[in-house]
């Protein structure tokens, strides 16, 4: 295995690793559950839940992978902060966007190669990126695995 493939197995393991550990943080948590803030007066649990859902659908055209499967959670979960929408949604319908969402980028993670990896996102233009490579599809995995990082260590702070 060369040096390349080792860096970007590392790299997918601890995105596979933080996923897994949301997906079995967030799957078993009653409904109710989910409806608990992290602290007096901040977010939910399901609003986290969205949150990342929602950006990690943003991923699949960033990464060039085709257009999203949930843009629709963008207003109650990106655009917007908890508890500003009269309807959010719920526990079923995020777990299913998540499964969704995450099953998509996982096979198509699978398909690229270590050289695939360092080629641009779709948010660079080719002239910024000829300045600034490391503006890659890598990066952005390694951005978003930091992401679900954070999250996780403020579930981990809701009182249970």
């Amino acid at each position: 295995m060369s040096n390349e493939d080792l860096l970007l197995s590392a790299a997918l393991k601890s995105w596979k690793l933080s996923v897994d550990r949301a997906d079995k943080l967030f799957s078993s948590m009653p409904a109710d559950r989910l409806q608990q803030e992290i602290a007096p007066g901040k977010n939910r649990l399901i609003y986290l839940w969205g949150h990342l859902t929602a950006v990690h659908d943003a991923m699949l055209p960033l990464l060039d992978f085709g257009p999203r499967l949930h843009p629709e959670f963008d207003v109650p979960f990106i655009s917007n902060a908890d508890r500003t929408q009269p309807q959010i949604p719920g526990a079923d319908e995020v777990r299913a966007a998540w499964k969704q969402v995450n099953d998509k980028l996982s096979a198509e993670f699978a398909k690229l190669s270590p050289a695939d990896w360092l080629k641009k996102h779709t948010a660079v233009s080719a002239e910024d990126f000829a300045k600034e490579p490391h503006r890659n599809r890598l990066s952005v995995l390694l951005s978003r695995t930091g992401h679900v990082a954070y999250h996780l260590g403020q579930v981990a702070l809701a009182p249970k």
